[in-house]
């Protein structure tokens, strides 16, 4: 059968009952998604068996890390909103422009990772801390994962590809894979070939890789909705504009992650180097609760932004209902287990007596924004499908940057780490009352005058 013939069908996003597309868009990257929070758990946990010191060096290397992601997921969204608009549109030589566009982006960055990658983990760690062994620790670890970085982006980009077009479920065995493989070889490269911290690098780049591997064939074999040739890697402008458009508040939105974590990382250094570790340890666990969040919104986005070129009003309005039901229910879930059961969730990084005692406030006290964090995120995957990134980015300003770090700069100086902890919820409150303007805004703008 050929491609145009496959085309001239109704793309599931448009037709198929909104509670059941979002499941089937979500549930299988909620899944894939689930697994990879578990391989930063384990491989948080098998770090950790090297020495307190080699988990703080991760900790301080989580923001780089989140960096890499956060150009690659970024880009990842632009290039999905414009393909399933435009596969709304039944425009498919934009839909083939939009992928080999991405395909050419998606290399730049990685160059430049790459380069990053040589020059600048030591000057990194070194700025943050100066323990000479927790400095080592650190640049053996950033320097494989950012020299390596091609794997990631690689896959990440063609597992967008196959989610753009609604194929989830072949997304989320590419993902699987890669997970799988970095939790097979953590400890075997850390421990049995006596690799030590390099070793945890050095799995986590061969499961991206894998993954990469993976998510290429089968967009080559499978997706039948986007046609891949050299001469769609030619860039065009508008296509690039159109990709950016969306992709750099999307880019900054994650980045500025990346921001969060290295200030907060200072300012808790003023405490103690076991403060740090606290704040690295939560991120890893609230990574569990908040990437099956993060997997529903991508395949919130695509279904929104299908219908949106599709000019249908009321499957936008119902997916959004369904997707903060979904994600406030998990939220919720995540809270109850951060306020129950914090001492057992921080014994599983082979914690010390001040690790434990700094740690369980810090859980329970943070834990309390985990629902109104889900709001918030669903409304920003919704500004994303629309094309207005630009309110995202506005709105994790305030909720990271603008209003999280003051908050925890002037707690700090109460001279109670445990105070510095609040900062988060009076964020996240913050943040939802700005979401919730834009949302009103938005709805005006660009729902309301869509047809029935």
């Amino acid at each position: 059968m050929s491609q145009n013939t496959n085309q001239l069908k109704e793309n599931k996003m448009g037709v198929v009952p909104v509670g059941r597309l979002l499941v089937q868009m979500s549930l299988p990257m909620m899944i894939s998604m689930l697994v990879q929070a578990l391989y930063n758990i384990v491989d948080s946990i098998f770090v950790s068996r090297i020495s307190e010191k080699a988990l703080t060096a991760v900790s301080l290397a989580f923001p780089i890390q989140t960096l890499i992601i956060a150009v690659a997921t970024g880009t990842g969204v632009g290039i999905n909103a414009l393909l399933s608009k435009r596969l709304g549109q039944k425009n498919f030589e934009e839909v083939n422009k939009s992928a080999g566009n991405g395909i050419f982006l998606f290399i730049l960055s990685f160059i430049v990772f790459i380069i990053i990658g040589i020059f600048v983990p030591r000057v990194y760690f070194q700025s943050q801390t100066d323990d000479p062994e927790i400095v080592e620790y650190g640049v053996k670890y950033l320097t494989v994962i950012l020299t390596v970085s091609p794997g990631c982006f690689i896959a990440i980009l063609f597992e967008r590809l196959l989610q753009s077009t609604g194929l989830t479920v072949l997304s989320m065995v590419s993902q699987l894979t890669g997970a799988i493989i970095n939790i097979i070889f953590d400890p075997i490269l850390i421990f049995v070939c006596d690799m030590d911290i390099t070793g945890a690098a050095v799995a986590t780049v061969l499961g991206q890789i894998i993954a990469a591997i993976i998510s290429i064939v089968l967009n080559i074999r499978k997706n039948k909705e986007i046609k891949f040739a050299l001469r769609y890697l030619k860039p065009e402008g508008q296509v690039i504009a159109d990709i950016y458009k969306v992709g750099v508040p999307s880019i900054l939105l994650a980045s500025i992650g990346s921001v969060m974590t290295y200030v907060m990382n200072l300012i808790l250094g003023t405490f103690s180097m076991t403060a740090v570790t606290v704040f690295g340890v939560y991120f890893k666990l609230q990574s569990f609760i908040f990437m099956p969040i993060f997997g529903m919104n991508n395949g919130l986005v695509p279904i929104i932004a299908y219908n949106y070129g599709a000019k249908k009003r009321k499957r936008i309005i119902d997916t959004i209902i369904v997707g903060v039901k979904i994600s406030v229910g998990i939220m919720i879930v995540g809270l109850l287990v951060f306020e129950l059961f914090p001492n057992q969730l921080l014994s599983l990084f082979d914690p010390s007596d001040e690790l434990l005692e700094l740690g369980r406030p810090a859980l329970r006290i943070i834990g309390i924004h985990f629902p109104i964090a889900a709001v918030c995120i669903c409304f920003f995957s919704v500004f994303q499908a629309l094309g207005q990134g630009v309110y995202s980015m506005i709105g994790s300003f305030i909720r990271q940057l603008i209003v999280l770090l003051p908050a925890a700069w002037l707690l700090s100086l109460t001279g109670s780490l445990t105070n510095v902890w609040w900062a988060f919820p009076i964020a996240e409150l913050s943040a939802l009352l700005v979401a919730i303007f834009f949302l009103r805004r938005a709805y005006r703008k660009y729902i309301k005058p869509l047809p029935e």
